[in-house]
């Protein structure tokens, strides 16, 4: 079959789909991989050549209009699409209880009771954007995530130039497999963008990756609303989470404002015409703070994210310019899909089913008064340098930065050692006299010591039977002490001690 080229589709040769669809009988299921409002996606296997493939079920039971028209809308769109950066649909099978309940809707002319089992075959892929990203210690490199990058903005120019809007770009529908490829999946929410005249809905796209006009209620809209939720991706790959979640619309166009500016005429003409513009205007304007917010990004990936994150979607950048942008000419360069890690299979059902049982595991610790290790959280990738990129090969111990050292304290919370004070260290570097030497070093090392060490100003007559260590003098000049405690003053006449 030959590959459609961009700007045409492929409607004069389909994909080789089978006369008449096969039993769900011929395939083995494996494991669950996904659910979502759709239905559930299992991993299987074909009994008669053991392929491993995704059987995607589609729920009918709920369905006002007898088959989903999400589930028609996937396959129509497919049955066109075919890219090395799109899923591939193979076939469509139906469970044996759903086809003796075909024929009997049939007998009864009653097809809106389609109640069967549906399943959808798509080429199996080991891994999602989400799922991969919430592998515990895993840390992406820069040539990898320009890899992801280029992948996904390929797909995307390959959709855009068919006509063909996805909108439902996240990083659950970004798939990956142990070859290095990235295809695009879930096309349940897509439609065609050459009729400009048709209003579009705004309820797709999911929060985090929605952008402004369909949070303001534009329902005339193209091919950036995929670029916004493109470069929100990319800033999560290069800042290790979401940069902009908010829990609800409101909060979510917020997150917008104090990031990319509020819009009036001037970034955005047209914008005050939006349905819902003056529901959300915020009660003062907004800059931009972008570039100032992520500032410890590599500048031409800065430069990059800035112009898929422009509020305007006229002034966005388009997919097939992005691909062209300086940040994937630029050393380090994409890395060769296949040169890429391979990982354990991991998929976002699976990591939410995890952190379920984490968030289960740490109530019951509470309850128990236990203590429990914190979750995991994501790694941003180190920002290369040229001339420092044979550290890519690195492990991630190695790339973790050491933890910040401690100062001890004594028993009132204050620094026994304060490494800010004037006239601690003569000027050849050594300690002044009487102070413990050891542990002066200790403590300058982060290192608690763990002998007796009595509070500052206490001269150590009475000390010496307790401990080792030469005898305590009051602090050098400029050390500050704490002020009068009559507790402590008390205590010092009791026993002696100086003050």
């Amino acid at each position: 079959m030959t590959v459609a080229e961009l700007g045409q589709l492929n409607l004069e040769e389909l994909p080789p789909f089978r006369g008449a669809s096969r039993s769900l009988d011929c395939f083995q299921k494996l494991e669950q991989i996904g659910e979502g409002t759709f239905g559930q996606v299992y991993m299987a296997k074909e009994v008669m050549t053991g392929e491993v493939v995704a059987l995607k079920k589609i729920k009918t039971e709920h369905s006002k209009e007898g088959f989903p028209i999400s589930a028609i809308r996937e396959i129509k769109v497919l049955k066109r699409l075919h890219h090395e950066n799109v899923v591939s649909l193979k076939e469509v099978v139906i469970s044996q209880e759903g086809i003796n309940e075909l024929a009997a809707t049939k007998e009864s002319l009653d097809n809106n009771k389609y109640n069967g089992g549906v399943y959808l075959v798509f080429e199996y892929m080991d891994h999602d954007l989400t799922g991969l990203s919430d592998r515990p210690g895993l840390r992406f490199t820069v040539p990898q995530i320009k890899c992801y990058m280029k992948q996904l903005l390929t797909g995307l120019h390959y959709c855009h130039a068919n006509e063909v809007l996805h909108r439902d770009i996240k990083g659950a529908n970004v798939l990956l497999n142990n070859n290095g490829s990235l295809k695009l999946a879930d096309f349940g929410l897509s439609c065609s963008s050459h009729r400009r005249t048709q209003n579009f809905t705004n309820r797709v796209i999911t929060l985090p990756y929605r952008p402004p006009e369909l949070l303001l209620g534009a329902t005339n809209y193209g091919p950036a609303v995929d670029i916004w939720s493109a470069g929100c991706i990319f800033a999560e790959l290069l800042h290790g989470k979401p940069i902009m979640s908010g829990r609800n619309e409101p909060e979510q166009l917020h997150k917008i404002f104090e990031l990319c500016g509020s819009p009036d005429e001037v970034n955005w003409p047209g914008a005050s015409e939006i349905r819902w513009y003056n529901n959300f205007k915020p009660a003062r304007p907004m800059r931009r703070r972008l570039r100032e917010v992520l500032r410890h990004f590599d500048s031409h990936a800065l430069d990059l994210l800035d112009k898929m994150l422009i509020l305007d979607p006229s002034k966005r950048i388009s997919a097939n310019d992005a691909l062209a942008a300086e940040y994937f000419q630029m050393e380090p360069l994409p890395c060769d899909p296949k040169s890429l890690p391979k990982y354990e299979a991991s998929h976002e059902f699976q990591t939410k089913k995890k952190r379920q049982m984490q968030r289960s595991n740490e109530e019951t610790a509470k309850r128990q008064n236990l203590c429990y290790p914190p979750p995991h959280a994501r790694l941003p990738p180190i920002q290369h340098k040229p001339q420092l990129l044979q550290e890519h090969n690195h492990s991630v111990n190695n790339q973790l930065q050491q933890p910040f050292p401690t100062l001890p304290s004594n028993l009132y919370s204050e620094p026994l050692v304060d490494v800010g004070l004037p006239n601690r260290y003569h000027s050849n570097g050594n300690l002044t006299p009487g102070y413990n030497q050891t542990h002066g070093v200790q403590a300058q090392a982060g290192v608690t010591s763990i002998g007796p060490y009595p509070p500052h100003g206490r001269a150590g007559s009475n000390m010496t039977n307790r401990s080792t260590t030469p005898s305590y003098v009051a602090g050098p000049p400029g050390f500050s002490h704490r002020g009068s405690n009559p507790i402590a003053s008390n205590r010092n006449q009791q026993y002696g001690w100086q003050q």
